[in-house]
């Protein structure tokens, strides 16, 4: 069973945002791109993951500490004889491994996820020792693009090509299992030392005055909306949004953006351009968030 789910980090979150709202230089579009093809990559491997029948506990998306030192899990399942993690690859074309070193094609040099993984494996020992553990712990690199072609892969290494990923998920959902309470805490320490916030997060600085203002489209992610009655009315694409709907998300996103200013009535109605009434605003935010203050000092929590 999925014990964690996985969401979007806010570093990608804002990386989207930004991307829509302004023009990134090319290294923080690169950035972007990365992030989300890495996520999708995740996702890919969740679907095979929540197919699993055996007994288990699921855990994604882990960022974790021992002795000062932070490390990130991409997926970690508990079994009752072993703890997997994988570090999963959304890479795409050919690529090559020679002298423990990983090339595409033709001789660009890339970072060995292998080496990655180790230390991993090697930071989660040291931390369920000290929870008091001693679990055999088993890690693999998923190279779960269809499209991935490594050459010369190495037989001695722990790493699952697309074409060995059904093969290896049926091999694992006959694997004898048993979970029992002591597995769930083991579960339950791990998400509470959990930290969501990364503090690796490579954000290029931005201000207010930078962004474009008004409601993107749900679907498409346009400027192209206008309201129409109660619907917020898309042009390219033809969706169509409650206008409280999306009022609420574009809070939302400012929030994520500028977490120490304050949501205003007359921020949002900047924030959002389209809607053409500031009592409508006024009521969409007292309907749904804590107004602190009164007059011209109220705000929204």
């Amino acid at each position: 069973m999925h014990y964690k789910s996985r969401k979007k980090s806010n570093e990608l979150l804002i990386m989207e945002l930004l991307n829509r709202r302004r023009h990134l230089a090319s290294n923080d579009r690169h950035h972007y791109f990365s992030l989300k093809k890495g996520y999708e990559g995740e996702l890919l491997f969740d679907r095979l993951t929540k197919k699993l029948d055996c007994e288990c506990l699921i855990l994604n998306d882990l960022l974790l500490k021992v002795n000062n030192t932070t490390f990130q899990i991409d997926s970690l399942i508990i079994t009752q004889g072993k703890v997997f993690i994988y570090e999963v690859k959304n890479f795409e074309g050919d690529y090559y491994y020679e002298s423990d070193k990983l090339y595409k094609k033709p001789q660009l040099e890339v970072m060995n996820p292998l080496f990655q993984l180790n230390r991993t494996e090697s930071l989660l020992r040291q931390l369920l020792l000290s929870l008091g553990y001693k679990p055999q712990i088993d890690a693999f690199i998923i190279f779960i693009n269809p499209k991935f072609t490594l050459y010369q892969a190495p037989l001695d290494k722990t790493i699952i090509l697309p074409t060995q990923l059904n093969q290896y998920m049926e091999t694992l959902n006959k694997t004898p299992s048993k979970i029992t309470e002591k597995h769930k805490k083991i579960a339950d320490q791990l998400l509470a030392l959990n930290n969501p916030d990364s503090p690796y997060k490579q954000i290029p600085s931005y201000d207010y005055d930078q962004l474009r203002k008004g409601i993107t489209c749900l679907k498409c992610y346009s400027y192209s909306v206008t309201i129409e009655k109660r619907k917020c009315v898309c042009h390219d694409c033809g969706n169509k949004e409650p206008v409280t709907v999306a009022v609420l998300r574009s809070v939302q996103e400012f929030k994520l953006l500028f977490p120490n200013e304050k949501v205003t009535t007359n921020i949002v109605e900047e924030w959002c351009q389209v809607v053409p009434s500031k009592k409508s605003i006024r009521r969409i935010l007292s309907s749904n968030f804590r107004m602190v203050g009164v007059h011209r000092w109220t705000s929204y929590e």
